[in-house]
């Protein structure tokens, strides 16, 4: 298994130790995601709608690609790979 970095936006990172990036393990976006969750659980009731769903104002990037245009959470990971958790925001 691998190690990626996650990049915690600043809107989350008190639900996730107020670290900027971390080092997770896995070998799909679903897996990082999990991994990430079951060490903040709290972060993981923020992404998460159910266990299969984000929540529909978080974006997942891997690399700088959005993971709904790839294989959305079974999306693979290697090492060296970035995924950025972006909040949507809203304007109007």
């Amino acid at each position: 298994m691998s190690a990626i970095t996650v990049q915690i936006p600043t809107a989350l990172r008190p639900q996730a130790g107020d670290h900027e990036m971390l080092e997770v393990e896995g070998e799909s976006v679903r897996q990082v995601l999990d991994g990430l969750c079951q060490q903040y659980p709290d972060l993981g009731k923020r992404l998460f709608k159910n266990e299969n769903e984000v929540n529909r104002f978080i974006n997942l990037y891997l690399n700088d690609e959005d993971i709904r245009f790839l294989d959305q959470l079974e999306t693979k990971v290697k090492p060296g790979d970035e995924l950025a958790i972006v909040p949507a925001i809203a304007g109007g």
